[in-house]
């Protein structure tokens, strides 16, 4: 263990701070920003939908651009200018007057959460050792668990207790202090040859994307429809059955699961190689959904959370890890984002897509959907990079030997 090389740096811990702060308050306003459309404005249920959804828009649209300019930028100054803006848009949400501004305000503060997210995940690709990137990488994502299941639940308490100007405030400052914290972070410069440059120039699809992270980044957008699925139709799908108060614990089941298991499947990543832990994902997920579509009791909700969290929390860690392993060093702002992306698409276009699925299927029907593609998930793995990665360990093996 001494031999290894060091994670838990200063720079770690801000970054993976910062991140956590970040995601915090995005999935604080998620679940806040809906009812606090149809409160101060009377939104009818689809304008107040758009004003939570319009959001990953904002982030889908700037991640295009921030991973293609980070690193002409400089990737600290990203940071800068992506915290710099998010606590300028957040001041907004003080002064909004009508649904109009509140659509671009949400819009807007997506863009800056897609530059800030896109320079976090960049920077800490190259603080973490390249022997620990599955761990390394695993317990960064770890601030985007936490942050999906704390944000949530303050949102939730704080509109009980509290009102909508108390929740901005909390963000603000949250945001603020992160954005101080970021002003420590000692950032490796990168230093981009002229010919790296010149291969920049242009509108060509290699300068908004990273090619060699294409294959999962592919399999990360049907992965990220599986996930959506639980996302948006869980509590309609308990309202269904009675069980709404129980399965507002799944999420919190999910981040425990991921918590505990996220030490070990990064460990394994590293040392037993990637396919060790993608292969298990896949089906772990797929049995998560299964429970789902199985569920007759609040139980089977909360076990499916556990499946759920060693299925898709251990993906969504190793996915990018796979994806900044296979990028050049240079280029690994663009691999940051376009795995992001991808995974962003899928999660953001489900419950338009999975939707037109309910009426038809029903929320049983649409859960086991889900599971076989999880399952065709592992083929499709399997095809695009599994493989190579099998015979690219065997190569270094022999080289070693």
């Amino acid at each position: 263990m001494s031999g290894k090389p060091k994670l838990w740096t200063k720079d770690f811990l801000i970054v993976s701070g910062a991140n956590f702060f970040l995601y915090f308050t995005f999935y604080l306003l998620m679940a806040t920003i809906t009812l606090f459309a149809t409160d101060r404005f009377h939104a009818s249920p689809s304008v107040a939908g758009l004003a939570s959804g319009i959001f990953v828009v904002g982030i889908l649209i700037a991640r295009l651009f921030a991973g293609r300019s980070i690193d002409k930028v400089d990737r600290k100054k990203m940071l800068y200018i992506g915290f710099a803006a998010i606590v300028a848009i957040t001041l907004l949400y003080f002064f909004i007057q009508n649904l109009a501004v509140l659509l671009v305000v949400r819009f807007l503060n997506g863009a800056a959460l897609g530059i800030a997210s896109t320079a976090t995940g960049t920077i800490v690709a190259n603080l973490i050792p390249k022997e620990r990137r599955g761990e390394g990488t695993g317990y960064y994502a770890l601030s985007v668990t936490l942050a999906a299941a704390v944000g949530p639940f303050i949102g939730m308490f704080l509109i009980e207790h509290a009102s909508f100007n108390v929740i901005f405030v909390l963000c603000l400052v949250l945001l603020a202090l992160s954005f101080v914290a970021a002003l420590f972070l000692n950032v490796p410069k990168v230093v981009l040859s002229k010919a790296e440059l010149d291969k920049m120039k242009g509108l060509k699809l290699s300068n908004f994307f990273e090619p060699k992270v294409f294959p999962i980044a592919i399999i990360s957008a049907f992965v990220g429809l599986g996930y959506s699925s639980i996302l948006s139709f869980l509590t309609s799908y308990a309202s269904e059955m009675n069980l709404v108060d129980i399965s507002s614990f799944f999420f919190i089941v999910y981040a425990i699961t991921v918590l505990v298991s996220r030490p070990f499947t990064g460990r394994w990543f590293d040392t037993k190689g990637e396919n060790f832990v993608m292969y298990p994902s896949f089906i772990l997920f797929a049995i998560g959904l299964l429970l789902l579509n199985q569920a007759n009791s609040g139980l089977f909700i909360l076990l499916a959370g556990v499946f759920v969290g060693l299925g898709y929390g251990t993906y969504s860690s190793s996915g990018q890890a796979i994806a900044i392993k296979v990028a050049p060093d240079h280029r690994i702002g663009l691999a940051t984002s376009t795995f992001f992306i991808f995974l962003d698409a899928g999660v953001g276009v489900g419950p338009f897509l999975l939707g037109l699925f309910v009426p038809i299927a029903g929320y049983h029907g649409l859960y086991a959907i889900m599971a076989a593609v999880m399952l065709i998930c592992t083929f499709l793995y399997y095809f695009l990079y599994g493989k190579k990665a099998v015979a690219a360990r065997n190569m270094v093996q022999q080289q070693a030997e």
